[in-house]
């Protein structure tokens, strides 16, 4: 993949591209969770480059897309555009993971034609109903509890926490290697200080997946994919043998089931 750049007043951000012969093919954008960075999506950028334009990038605040001032989701969301356009992109399939979901459902309410279909792994809704009282004050506390951590012991619980393979822990663990307690404990606060302010209700017309991995233990992470589901209608597909990084865990059922939505959408 071809390693660029774009820049505003905020830093740089980083992404990778990899573009299909065929200049007419779909752009499939895959976004990764927090305290991860754009490795996550390895395995899927592999399988779905013989077919599509596949963009992956490092979120404002990770890996070499860092520092960064003044992060949001809809920051997040004109940095992604602002890549699209330097590619010519038009439109595209956002793929997000976890915190990764946030900028695709930002992106969509912002540049709502730019969106062909949306794929969430282990991600969780925007919508205020979701969220009770008291899942919203034990956001608030992420940061400060995080720092009574010692940071060997606070990698461990976020790579084990988020995955249910070998594969996936030691994938996890390397995104993870980076960042000093310090600046691990601040990113959490300020993604989720991001979220509990950005929130809002949202309606989607374009296609829409939501996919969870069955041993997914993440939070409440679970539970509101099923009333997002049962609220929507969106389907929810369940990835055998994986947890939170289900596309990491269990790559070659995930890479089906997206194959399988895209394809059942025409999006090919």
């Amino acid at each position: 993949m071809l390693e660029k750049t774009i820049t505003s007043p905020r830093g740089t951000v980083f992404y990778w591209i990899a573009r299909h012969r065929d200049p007419q093919a779909i752009c499939l954008v895959f976004t990764h969770g927090l305290t991860a960075n754009h490795r996550m999506f390895d395995h899927q950028v592999a399988y779905f480059r013989k077919h599509y334009t596949v963009i992956s990038w490092d979120l404002p605040l990770h890996g070499a897309s860092r520092p960064y001032a003044d992060f949001s989701f809809h920051h997040a969301a004109a940095d992604l555009d602002a890549i699209l356009i330097q590619e010519n992109i038009p439109a595209a399939v956002l793929i997000g993971q976890s915190l990764g979901g946030y900028p695709c459902q930002q992106y969509a309410l912002d540049f709502p034609d730019k969106v062909l279909a949306f794929v969430g792994v282990g991600t969780s809704p925007f919508g205020r109903s979701y969220y009770s009282r008291s899942d919203r004050f034990w956001v608030r506390q992420v940061e400060w509890m995080s720092r009574c951590y010692r940071h060997e012991k606070l990698v461990t619980a976020i790579a084990k926490g988020a995955t249910h393979t070998k594969r996936g822990f030691d994938n996890m663990i390397t995104m993870l290697a980076p960042y000093g307690k310090t600046e691990l404990c601040r990113i959490m606060g300020l993604a989720y200080a991001s979220f509990l302010r950005e929130n809002r209700d949202a309606v989607f017309a374009f296609p829409v997946l939501l996919t969870l991995g069955e041993y997914d233990r993440f939070g409440k992470v679970p539970q509101y994919n099923w009333a997002w589901a049962a609220q929507t209608g969106y389907p929810l597909k369940i990835i055998p043998a994986a947890g939170h990084n289900a596309n990491v865990d269990n790559p070659v059922v995930f890479n089906a089931v997206v194959e399988d939505f895209l394809d059942s959408h025409q999006l090919l």
